[in-house]
């Protein structure tokens, strides 16, 4: 039976590539906590309204009073999730927004604007339905949760 022993250099070559892989597994845990997470409550406002959140829930606007007896509005996390899990750690295009005839600062996640025809129009327009896949998850879900089909 013959055995091959590994010579100094390609011992060390081996090595190498050893402490390449635990560095760049190292580096990916690293950098993955310094980018940290999408968390909805620490959005913009106006960015809030059809992003998805690191869990992939989707993140709302929604009003709550402020100690001065005003309206203020804040993003949160909703309980609904984005059907696509592709699209976790998602925010919007605004190249999507104007295309598919959505307002960021819309209030919940609501099926009104669903029997509005000029609205539907829109989200079933080419450059919609087929470039803005969070949208029509989106409607699709809050169709379906109506009982409604979309889509």
């Amino acid at each position: 039976m013959q055995t091959q022993s590994l010579s100094l250099p390609s011992y060390l070559f081996l090595e190498s590539i050893n402490m390449k892989f635990i560095l760049f597994f190292g580096l990916s845990l690293f950098l993955q906590g310094a980018l940290g997470e999408l968390i909805c409550e620490e959005l913009p406002v106006e960015m809030c309204a059809l992003s998805i959140a690191s869990d992939g829930k989707r993140c709302v606007l929604e009003t709550r009073p402020s100690e001065e007896g005003n309206i203020e509005v804040e993003c949160q996390t909703s309980e609904a999730f984005a059907s696509n899990k592709m699209l976790q750690e998602y925010i919007e295009t605004d190249e999507c927004v104007g295309a598919c005839g959505v307002d960021r600062q819309s209030l919940g996640l609501s099926s009104d604007v669903l029997v509005d025809s000029k609205f539907i129009a829109k989200l079933c327009s080419h450059h919609c339905y087929n470039n803005c896949p969070n949208i029509i998850d989106l409607y699709s879900s809050v169709a379906s949760a109506e009982g409604e089909v979309f889509g």
